[in-house]
């Protein structure tokens, strides 16, 4: 039997609205579960206030100035059982604008990580529509703020490809039902499930890392392919994220979200997402192609550095 003082202790900590992130995080701690040389503690984050999952449409919309500008709220954190210290964090969350969720971005602002994650090796674990780039910038901030160590980042994208999942993730987010919709027009949101279950390969590197010899770092998961990077959506990321910022100091400058001029102003700044959606984004795809001969260094850069700290 092995002693509960010498096994390697894990934490996952974790948010999620539709139960996706949950699945995707258990996945890829299920081969440290089978390990009794490994002891795996779980810590949901959980606000105060929960946020609405199917989420009415304006609420939705009023949310990006706070995410963009991670304005913290309220969390009620269940800590008892947990370690003094762990060998390693799981930090699993959604992105919201371009953003962390707020509840994850208001537990990076806490106490509690900063006693946690403090000299300790974290990996991301994110699961996403197709953009999380600058998302996982300011979750790299947040790390670097409390000390803690970045060793890989695990993202998952939705199977749908990036045009079906246009329609298919709001209609998602907005009515609770992952589809499909329209007699199959409009395919089934998320990760499937074969990317889920295969999110397994990433908890078995870091089990062999953890109960082996090497050093957990950097490279603990190079040559899985754990972060992806599309490059024609760096530039558009860029664009949006500030957009959010920009739009968002006027949505904060005018109360919080319960204020009554915030309503009209959020019906207006969707027509005004709408168009950049339907505009900046192909656009600078098209420019992204049309001018990659001459970037192709710059890119590549631009790819591996997001990629990081894997280096795929």
């Amino acid at each position: 039997m092995q002693d509960s003082n010498t096994k390697k202790r894990v934490l996952v900590i974790h948010y999620s609205q539709t139960g996706q992130i949950d699945r995707v995080a258990r996945s890829v701690a299920t081969p440290l579960l089978n390990d009794e040389a490994v002891q795996v503690d779980f810590l949901p984050i959980k606000p105060v206030e929960a946020f609405p999952f199917p989420w009415p449409f304006l609420q939705f919309i009023n949310t990006f100035p706070e995410s963009a500008h991670q304005v913290p709220c309220a969390l009620d954190m269940q800590t008892e059982g947990l370690q003094a210290d762990y060998d390693l964090v799981i930090l699993a969350y959604q992105v919201w604008y371009l953003a962390p969720s707020i509840p994850v971005s208001s537990f990076l602002q806490s106490d509690l990580a900063a006693t946690l994650l403090a000299d300790t090796p974290v990996v991301t674990v994110i699961a996403c529509r197709n953009m999380w780039l600058q998302a996982q910038e300011k979750v790299k901030a947040h790390l670097h703020k409390l000390g803690a160590k970045l060793v890989g980042n695990i993202v998952l994208v939705d199977a749908a490809g990036s045009i079906a999942s246009f329609f298919a993730t709001p209609l998602w987010v907005l009515t609770g039902r992952k589809g499909p919709h329209w007699f199959g027009l409009v395919p089934p949101a998320g990760v499937s499930d074969r990317d889920v279950e295969g999110a397994q390969r990433f908890g078995e590197a870091l089990r062999q890392r953890l109960t082996g010899t090497q050093a957990l770092d950097v490279d603990v998961l190079q040559g899985l392919g754990s972060a992806p990077v599309n490059d024609k959506l760096i530039l558009s990321e860029k664009i949006a994220t500030r957009s959010f910022y920009l739009w968002g100091k006027l949505f904060l400058a005018c109360g919080t979200p319960d204020s009554w001029i915030r309503k009209p102003l959020a019906a207006l700044y969707t027509v005004f997402l709408l168009l950049m959606i339907v505009t900046v984004v192909p656009i600078t795809a098209i420019l992204k192609l049309l001018f990659s001969p001459l970037l192709k260094k710059r890119i590549a850069r631009q790819k591996a550095y997001y990629a990081g700290p894997t280096g795929d």
